[in-house]
């Protein structure tokens, strides 16, 4: 007789997807569509100005190998969005498989998305498979950051071993502007400690801006972040700025006004600070 695998057993996996569409409505960006389940919610804290803030929630309370959480992201033609985290997303040791984090947004005509999450803190044998898909109308904007930790350094926390995985595809008007993918496998500290990969740094961040204020934009980047552990470059209305630092508070310090510069002196969302 064939055995049967007993699944009575099998570890709990988090699940959850979560969509929200915006739409105008008398001025300001309301919400025209939202989804949500398992693991996956989002709220909308009441705003003073006509832009809408979502903030998205993985109850699950962290990811750990086989977990799967999925955001899509929809902007209506002349909304404005910034979408958040509650806090930061935590990846756990894997015993096997990997989790992974998908993100999808579209921006409509004239309209502009703010990614902004917090940091994803990365755990010793985690493993962790991200992607960020964004699909742009010709005249939209979006601004994003992803800022990473390996471990929390004022917790004695290191990442030796893992797992980590991050692929970007941004399109404007179907026409691909930019990619990237980065891997860490194996033993990420002594990969980290290279020169050419973080030089021992355990906190690290990228910056992304496409749209109308790029050039105008980079002056004021590189006098926020300065010339150490940073680097910032703007070509075809895409700005990219790049830094590392020696733990999670270090990195704050110096991504938290770059943030602001990008958004018209705007500060983040107030879910940071709490």
């Amino acid at each position: 007789m064939q055995h049967q695998p007993d699944h009575r057993h099998a570890p709990q996996r988090a699940r959850g997807e979560g969509r929200l569409v915006t739409k105008v409505f008398r001025g300001r960006t309301r919400l025209a569509e939202l989804y949500q389940e398992g693991c996956a919610k989002i709220r909308l804290p009441e705003t003073f100005s006509p832009d809408m803030e979502a903030v998205l929630i993985n109850t699950s309370g962290g990811l750990t190998g086989g977990d799967r959480v999925g955001w899509k992201i929809v902007a209506g033609g002349g909304t404005a969005a910034t979408i958040t985290t509650q806090a930061n997303e935590k990846i756990y040791k894997a015993s096997t498989d990997t989790a992974a984090l998908s993100t999808r947004i579209e921006v409509g005509e004239g309209a502009a998305i703010h990614w902004l999450p917090q940091e994803t803190i990365l755990f010793d044998q985690s493993s962790l498979t991200r992607s960020l898909e964004v699909d742009l109308h010709e005249n939209s904007e979006f601004l994003a950051v992803e800022a990473v930790l390996l471990g929390r350094k004022a917790m004695g926390e290191a990442v030796c071993h893992g797992f980590f995985r991050d692929r970007w595809r941004i399109r404007r008007s179907g026409r691909l502007i930019h990619a990237e993918d980065l891997r860490l496998e194996g033993a990420v500290e002594s990969l980290s400690a290279q020169s050419a990969v973080l030089s021992g740094k355990v906190a690290f961040a990228t910056l992304f801006y496409t749209g109308p204020r790029a050039e105008n934009l980079l002056a004021p980047l590189r006098a926020t972040l300065g010339d150490e552990n940073s680097g910032v470059s703007v070509w075809n209305d895409k700005l990219i700025a790049r830094m590392t630092a020696i733990d999670g508070f270090a990195l704050r310090k110096i991504l938290v006004p770059a943030i602001s510069v990008l958004r018209n002196g705007a500060p983040v969302p107030k879910v940071w600070h709490i």
